[in-house]
């Protein structure tokens, strides 16, 4: 039975995530979702920003939890429906982030080590929450105008960023990580190191000649992936880690080290923490956020601290 003092919750639905099947699977989800919650309010996302609106309606309509039901695109539009519109205003402070990682990559749900579909939703009763941070990012969109996103997982660019633009649905809909490995192997077949002058805090700026560089707040990201081992999610810093020199061999040689975090021991990569960054090149260089192709660089990242209430 639902605790009497559950959160009074609103579902987010992506039920196209995992290729269908969050869709297919929604009255098994509603139901377990019910014996968590209780009686609970929900709304199908249609297209792409939908799950952002969604979120702040219902946070101004009184909801005290909005659940994400989706992979890691869904989950990031979902938080960025916490903060007012281009800002880091949250819309309701106390307001409470659940997570249901059902998607292609899920690669939030391996740093809350998100068990069964059946223990997911259980640990959506009570009331117990942990603060997290989030990231911002202002880069250029695709078309070269300036924007504004919230992350809370990974920013990465450079081979990621191409390879984010390269993840059809149609690969998604054979596997998540078949998807980002057939991908990555296309992406590196044909990339090149990139120079990217970087400034970290208030350190000078250093230029990198950069395979990939991911602003970490989650540990995971490519649909498993271990990039950033020794990221916390509550510790006020970015875990900032840079490939350099990295080609198809080296893909193939450390898959096992990429899933498993021990890359970080490698000569090619580079970690370092931080707060705040900016990074900017004379190339076109991609940018992706939690997994979705946003834009390119000129950027700027910035932790925000203790922004999020998750559910746990």
């Amino acid at each position: 039975m639902p605790a009497n003092d559950a959160f009074r919750s609103f579902v987010i639905v992506n039920p196209s995530a995992a290729a269908g099947r969050a869709g297919r699977r929604w009255d098994q989800i509603a139901a377990l979702l019910k014996s968590s919650l209780g009686s609970f309010e929900h709304a199908m996302t249609r297209a792409c920003g939908d799950a952002t609106l969604l979120t702040r309606a219902a946070l101004r309509n009184g909801f005290e939890m909005v659940v994400s039901v989706g992979g890691d695109g869904t989950l990031n539009e979902v938080v960025n429906g916490f903060f007012e519109q281009s800002s880091r205003v949250p819309i309701a402070s106390d307001a409470v982030l659940g997570v249901l990682s059902l998607g292609t990559g899920s690669d939030f749900g391996r740093t809350l080590q998100q068990g069964s579909l059946e223990s997911a939703c259980a640990h959506l009763a009570g009331r117990k929450t942990r603060t997290i941070d989030v990231g911002v990012a202002t880069f250029s969109n695709h078309d070269g105008a300036p924007a504004t996103r919230v992350f809370i997982n990974v920013a990465s660019f450079g081979c990621s960023g191409v390879v984010a633009r390269l993840v059809s649905p149609r690969l998604k809909a054979l596997s998540g990580p078949l998807a980002f490995t057939l991908a990555t192997t296309r992406a590196l077949a044909v990339y090149r190191d990139q120079v990217v002058t970087l400034e970290f805090d208030d350190v000078p700026p250093r230029s990198f000649a950069i395979t990939n560089c991911a602003f970490a707040n989650g540990r995971f990201f490519g649909a498993g992936m271990q990039v950033a081992p020794a990221a916390q999610l509550d510790d006020g810093e970015f875990d900032v880690t840079i490939w350099s020199g990295f080609g198809p061999i080296d893909f193939i040689r450390l898959r096992g080290a990429l899933r498993d975090g021990s890359h970080v021991n490698e000569s090619g990569t580079q970690v370092l923490r931080a707060r705040r960054a900016t990074a900017h090149s004379a190339l076109r260089v991609l940018l992706e956020i939690d997994g979705e192709s946003v834009g390119r660089l000129p950027a700027h990242f910035e932790v925000l601290p203790a922004a999020v209430r998750l559910k746990v």
